[in-house]
């Protein structure tokens, strides 16, 4: 009598393969991979890249915490536009932190994806990797299952072919193998692998493979998770220091590295951040969050909050404190580098690169993560005080000139809105009588139609507003949109006298 299926057997591909489907660029699952190899006697590892790209690959991950990419020119050229396929070197990346694992556990590495001229990389919006810390590989990988579209026909399909024909190879040499690649391919190698589907031989081609550096001003574009917390997963294991719970207090560190910065900088604008506004940040950090559909938050979601909570300028140092990566190394002209020195620095952009030698091309990643959707927010600092100080002598109080007219409908208009305000003030206190002697502040024509049946008269009573209006605070809506606001003026106080 055959035995039933364990759990355990949900992520068993033969008797000799076990596979770790994983969300490429996420920390939470490169911890979840390393976990995996140490604890199973695992004596090869299946990556999904092609053979061409170990050595340069291996080499690079000898280089961290340097962030460095591997890129590959395209060969295909029927179109004119110049493109490259890259693989990160990211301590966050499922895939490197295998390599990485393996290679100082001494288990061999086989790259097993087909050579590709030119890569077609599939995105798609996955739940939040957070779920990990209560939910196990195999229940996150069972609960995405249903929603896992079947390959698309051509290189998608050939590859994942290919990959399970590479796995029956690898089977016949290894007595214990860990596969590691994306959420999305995981179970149509297995159908692949069970079916013993046969894989067409790629065309040959020529495409030249090089490591290069990163510009830590776009690291942001070439990481999967920020770069602070980046440098925090690598802190953790160069220092021995917990990580399996970094994707949300390295937040945490994050926005309290911002508001040690914001004090160094301007002193009298980080007095606001009090831990009280610290706790309202967080707190509006996860509504938005969950509005989002999302455990944990995006950089757009942490500098929104911030730059409502607390202004722009204190968004602006959780923004400079996120892509901050503190491994960068400092290059031969006296700039820092997220690479090793003695590699050609490439400035990344979203899905294009400067390349050095290649020029500006399109950039697509090797292991494509979680979809992602760039939006913009207008940040507004303090100006530095050496500007202030130039706009200051350049002013020229003689240089403005009052015309009463203007002058007149401006500060009628200030009037109208203290008169509206005190009126509003005094509108909670007013009240309905039946009438007697005296139509006080006139009759109240609703309540008296309410009470029409009895034949009764209501009057308004209206008391004085208590207190007095002393400031009256406009709010501007900015940025102005032209076709709401057709014109524009300039309202500036000329004397101590004016408003």
């Amino acid at each position: 009598m055959s035995q039933r299926p364990a759990a355990d057997d949900f992520l068993t591909i033969g008797p000799r393969i076990r596979v770790m489907p994983i969300i490429h660029g996420s920390g939470d699952f490169a911890v979840r991979v390393r976990e995996e190899l140490l604890s199973r006697p695992y004596d090869c590892v299946a990556i999904p890249l092609p053979p061409s790209f170990q050595d340069d690959v291996e080499e690079a991950i000898e280089r961290l915490p340097a962030i460095s990419i591997v890129a590959q020119l395209d060969a295909d050229r029927d179109d004119a536009e110049t493109g490259f396929s890259f693989v990160p070197i990211d301590p966050c990346q499922g895939v490197i932190a295998a390599l990485r694992t393996a290679r100082g556990e001494r288990i061999a590495r086989a790259f097993i994806d087909m050579e590709t001229p030119r890569f077609e990389a599939h995105h798609a919006v996955f739940p939040d990797p957070y779920a990990l810390k209560r939910v196990s590989p195999a229940g996150f990988a069972a609960a995405v299952l249903p929603t896992i579209p079947p390959p698309r026909p051509g290189q998608h399909a050939a590859r994942i072919a290919w990959m399970a024909a590479r796995l029956r190879e690898l089977e016949a040499r290894h007595r214990a193998i860990l596969l590691v690649c994306s959420l999305l391919d995981w179970p149509w190698i297995r159908d692949a692998y069970r079916r013993r589907r046969d894989a067409a031989e790629p065309d040959p081609f020529l495409a030249p493979i090089q490591t290069f550096g990163v510009d830590p001003a776009t690291l942001i574009f070439a990481l999967g998770e920020l770069p602070f917390v980046t440098g925090l997963y690598e802190r953790g294991r160069r220092e021995l220091e917990p990580d399996d719970n970094l994707s949300v207090d390295g937040v945490k560190e994050m926005v309290l590295q911002a508001r040690d910065r914001l004090k160094a900088k301007l002193p009298k604008v980080a007095q606001r951040v009090t831990p009280q506004l610290l706790g309202i940040y967080f707190r509006y950090v996860r509504n938005l969050s969950l509005i989002e559909r999302r455990l944990t938050p995006d950089l757009y979601t942490l500098v929104v909050a911030a730059q409502q909570t607390a202004g722009d300028d204190f968004a602006l140092a959780v923004a400079e404190a996120a892509r901050e990566y503190p491994y960068a190394e400092i290059v031969g002209d006296g700039a820092p580098s997220a690479g090793p020195s003695d590699l050609p620095v490439l400035r990344m952009g979203i899905d294009r690169a400067d390349v050095p030698a290649w020029g500006m091309a399109r950039m697509v990643s090797r292991l494509p993560g979680q979809a992602l959707s760039w939006r913009s927010c207008e940040l507004r600092p303090k100006p530095p005080e050496r500007d202030r100080k130039l706009w200051k002598q350049r002013w020229d109080p003689y240089g403005m000139c009052s015309w009463p007219p203007e002058d007149d409908r401006i500060e009628s208009f200030h009037r109208h809105v203290r008169d509206q305000a005190k009126a509003i003030l005094g509108a909670d206190l007013a009240r309905s009588e039946k009438f007697t002697t005296s139509v006080m502040d006139g009759i109240d024509i609703r309540e008296t139609l309410r009470n029409w049946h009895t034949g009764d008269l209501y009057v308004k009573i209206i008391p004085p507003s208590r207190g007095t209006i002393e400031v009256v605070v406009f709010l501007f809506d900015l940025p102005a949109d032209p076709r709401v606001y057709t014109s524009r003026a300039t309202w500036f106080a000329e004397h101590q006298e004016e408003s």
